[in-house]
Parts: structure tokens; C-alpha cells; sequence
């Protein structure tokens, strides 16, 4: 998948409502150890879909030594290719730039106990 593909207008219009589809089976996908999706965890860095509906994601994890990685990458494979729509999906893991909390989303810090404003 080449994610420089330049999508115009109708091509943008056509794959918003899978993107949406796409998010919602990320935020399906949790962190064993943080009572937390992986989409509001801040854990997706990229997420890019084709004309051809092929999804690429760019992931991270909070810390390297996730013991868990291998199952939740995984899950959010699966989850993603059950989405309707949805060809193929590939993941990339990335380390850099490193996760930190300043990527939760409100929601995250909400269910974390965390000051949303923070």
C-alpha cells in the first residue's frame, strides 16, 4: 500500500464512512493491563485507507517490553479486517516517536481518573 496515494474529494467522501467504521473496530481493541482502547490510548500514530480499501496503521505500544504486543496486534488485525469494507489491513509497529500520556485521548483520561483539562 502506498500510503502517498492522493485520495481527491470523492475518493475522501466515499472512504469516510469506512474510516469511521475502522475507528470504531480500533476502539474495540483494549490494553490488557489499562482498562483502555488501544485508539484513545494514543497507541495509533497512522491510519490510512486506499481506493482499494486496504487499511495501513502505524501502532505503538506504551512501553517496548509489552509482554502483551504480539496479542493485541493481533486483535487489532482482526478487528480491522472484520470491519465491512475493509480488504486487507497491515501494521506497522513504531517506537518513535515514544508514547506518552500527552497522547490520551479525554476519553482515556476520563476512564483513567485523570483530569481531562491536564
Amino acid at each position: 500500500m502506498d500510503p502517498n496515494e492522493v485520495l481527491n474529494p470523492e475518493d475522501v467522501k466515499e472512504l469516510t464512512p469506512l474510516y469511521e467504521a475502522v475507528v470504531l473496530a480500533l476502539k474495540q481493541v483494549y490494553d490488557p493491563e489499562i482498562p483502555v482502547n488501544v485508539y484513545d490510548l494514543g497507541l495509533i500514530y497512522e491510519l490510512h485507507i486506499n481506493k482499494e480499501h486496504e487499511v495501513s496503521i502505524k501502532m505503538t505500544f506504551t512501553a517496548p517490553n509489552c509482554p502483551m504486543a504480539d496479542v493485541v496486534i493481533g486483535e487489532v488485525k482482526h478487528s480491522v479486517e472484520n470491519t465491512p469494507g475493509v480488504a486487507k489491513c497491515d501494521i506497522e509497529l513504531v517506537w518513535e516517536p515514544a508514547w506518552d500520556s500527552s497522547l490520551l485521548s479525554d476519553e482515556a483520561r476520563v476512564a483513567l481518573g485523570w483530569d481531562p483539562e491536564l
